[in-house]
This record gives C-alpha cells, structure tokens and sequence, in this order.
C-alpha cells in the first residue's frame, strides 16, 4: 500500500463547499488503496485577516506573539476538514504541527526545521485514519509554537513527505501545475508537464508562486519527487524530479516574474578587503534576505555595490546600511523601489549558445531598458522597471515560441 502526502492550499480550502470537496478527494485516494497524510493551510484570506487584527491592537506586535497567532489559521482548516471526513463515515486525526513531530530553530516568523519525528502521524496510519497535519508550523525544543514563513506549507509537506518515506508528493493549488509563465501576464501559456528540481527551484525563487522556493530546495536535497496539481479538477500535474538526460534537450523552460522589488546601491565603496562583508554582514544582521548581487569595475580605488530585495525590506536595509557607509568611508546609499526581476530558466541553457542574445534582443526591440543582470547555469536574469514587466514577459515568451511548449533544439 503506498503512502502519499498530499498538500491543499489556502484557495483549496478557501469555503466550506471546498474543505467538503478536498474530503471527498482525500476519501477516494485512501479508497484507491493509499494511505493519506494530509496538510493544510489556513483558509485563504485568513493569514492576513488575523495580521491585520494583530495591527489593530498593537503597532509592534512581537514575533513570538505572532507565530502563536497565525498558527491559529491552520488549525482551524485541520479541524474543518477532520469533520468534514469524519461526516462521510471515515476515521480521521487532525494534528497541529507540533504534535506531528515538527520541531523547528527558534527564529520566530522564518523558522527552519530541525527534525520530525512523527511517532503519533505513522501510528495513527497503521490504525487506517486519514492523518491531517497543519501546515506552516512548528514548535522549539523549549515548546515555543513557530512558523514557517508565507509558503510554509509546502515545506511541511515536502519535509513530511520526507520523514516519512512517501511515495509521491502531491501539491494542490488553484492551477493545473507548473506554467511556461504566469498566466494572468501571459495568456497563451502552457503547462509543463515535467521539471528537474533545478529549474523548479529557479523559477520558485524567481518569482513563480507555485511553490516555495525552500520547499523545493528541501526537496531537491532529499530527493522527495512531487507533482503541482489543481485540486479542482482531476487533469495531470507538472511532476517535479530528479534530472534525466532528456531533460538537456529543453533550452527554455519558462520565464518567471518577480515583482515588489526594490535596488539598493552603495556608491564609492573603497576597493579594499573586508568592505564588501562588512555592507552584507550587516544586512544579514537586520535579516534581510538579497538577491541579485552586482559589483562594478573599480575606479581610481572606489566601486559601487548594487543589490535587489524585496520592496517590504527596503527601509530595514537602509537603517542597517547608514552607520555601515559612514564605517567603511563609502560615498552614499541610494535606493529606489517599483522594480521588477524577469528571468529565463532552462536546464539546457548550460550546453547552449544564444540564449542572453535573443533574450536581451527581444527586450530591446520593445524597448525594455535592462538595469541589472544576472546568471546562473540555467537561468538568466534581469532587472527592470516594475511597470514593464508584463510586456516583457510577453516578449521574451514569445521570443522562445513557449506557447507551443519548451524552447527546445
């Protein structure tokens, strides 16, 4: 008998109607013959109902706070859905992550898990019960409930998946997998119908939503296969593996968008040992998570480090940046927000030639300027204007003809 996960997000459950549609799907797999652990997020719209409840009363709320009030959200959807399965005559467990063994580090809002040890999830299974865990949650050795950050519950279930041996991984969202790009920028889009980790791990941290980017790290690492699915119809999904040899004849798999960016630059940065450490230890100090890293060519002893972030931790790197150029006698900071990432990802891209200049072509003809860019082995990037980014996808989606599928050769 095998054993699946399955994860229903926040739009999966979003109403009564669907927590009884997701029963109903979750009964007819364990009758297919599968054992079922289930992982759920809070009801979509409920996070921010609850951070916006928590502003009200408090103009600082502390992050312990927090955590213990947004784990609320999805332990309301595990107790939903129990009822829901218990209803049609099927036994069923709901678990908070902590009791399904989920312990995590102590950082509060951004908690990285340490190890699961779920004795009661696998005892409830051998009993024959549908095991429902909350997602995005947590608790420390010292029993301090944390969460995961947005997306968290990808990872719960990837990182379950993991501990406990399953057979395949199932990722249930509002579309039908993995597309070439965003559909609401770019319409004739297409879904994909397989991804190495790789690619799905860039265009995750490039900006597709689908999934969260450290979920899909967690699984690459530990070799958790899973497939990106719509849990509104029964259409295959995109399956999410290790690398095959077919895989390299695909350049282009899809372009990711990324907006609410923000570019940082500090100027006139003495081009000496340790001055460009102390800039990114501070940052990381403050916990701000960059991207895009560019350095000029130094200029009579002096260059400028440019970065991008997300536009929400704009004002939290400035702070941590002000007494950092004053210390390594750097010339100013400056900042600006409504830019935006585009990125091209391909597993092909490494064994083949032409891809950044039919990429920045396209973007030239339509006349993109491009302030930054990046690369890796599969995956181009560029910053843009925030306001052109739709168009931009556009072009380059076409430039690659990912309408009729991969760009392949």
């Amino acid at each position: 008998m095998s054993l699946l996960v399955q994860k229903y997000g926040g739009t999966s459950v979003g109403n009564p109607e669907r927590i009884c549609n997701v029963a109903r799907r979750v009964i007819e797999t364990q009758r297919a013959g599968h054992r079922v652990v289930v992982v759920v997020s809070a009801m979509s719209g409920v996070t921010d109902g609850l951070i916006k409840l928590a502003q009200e009363v408090s103009p600082a709320p502390s992050e312990r706070d927090m955590d213990v009030l947004l784990a609320t959200g999805e332990q309301t959807t595990i107790a939903l859905l129990a009822m829901a399965i218990h209803a049609q005559g099927v036994p069923a467990l709901s678990l908070t992550g902590a009791q399904a063994g989920i312990v995590t580090d102590g950082v509060h809002t951004k908690a990285k898990i340490a190890n699961i040890t779920p004795r009661q999830l696998l005892r409830a299974l051998d009993d024959g019960q549908v095991v429902i865990v909350a997602g995005f949650q947590g608790q420390t050795m010292a029993g301090q409930v944390t969460t995961l950050g947005r997306g968290g519950s990808d990872l719960t279930a990837i990182a379950l998946a993991s501990a406990v041996g399953a057979d395949l991984c199932q990722i249930f969202t509002d579309v039908d997998g993995v597309y070439t790009c965003d559909p609401r920028l770019v319409p004739n889009a297409r879904r994909l119908d397989d991804l190495s980790y790789e690619e799905m791990l860039e265009m995750a941290s490039s900006g597709s939503k689908v999934m969260q980017s450290r979920s899909v790290e967690f699984a690459k690492k530990f070799g958790v296969k899973f497939e990106v699915r719509s849990s509104f119809n029964d259409n295959p999904g995109t399956m999410i593996t290790e690398e095959t040899a077919s895989m390299e004849n695909v350049v282009i798999r899809g372009v990711s968008v990324e907006k609410n960016q923000a570019k940082v630059t500090v100027e006139g940065v003495p081009d000496r040992p340790g001055t460009a450490a102390a800039v990114f230890n501070a940052l990381a100090g403050a916990r701000v998570v960059i991207d895009m890293i560019v350095q000029n060519v130094s200029v009579h002893g002096a260059t400028d480090i440019s970065f991008t972030l997300n536009q929400a931790d704009l004002s939290t790197a400035e702070a941590a940046l002000r007494p950092v150029v004053e210390k390594i006698s750097a010339v100013k900071t400056t900042a600006r927000a409504g830019v935006a990432k585009l990125s091209v990802v391909g597993i092909g891209m490494r064994s083949h030639s032409g891809v950044a200049a039919r990429l920045f072509d396209c973007l030239a003809r339509g006349g993109v300027n491009i302030q930054m860019i990046t690369t890796s082995e599969i995956k181009i990037a560029v910053i843009i204007e925030e306001a052109n980014v739709a168009e931009a996808a556009r072009l380059a989606h076409d430039a690659f003809g990912l309408e009729h599928g991969p760009y392949t050769v």
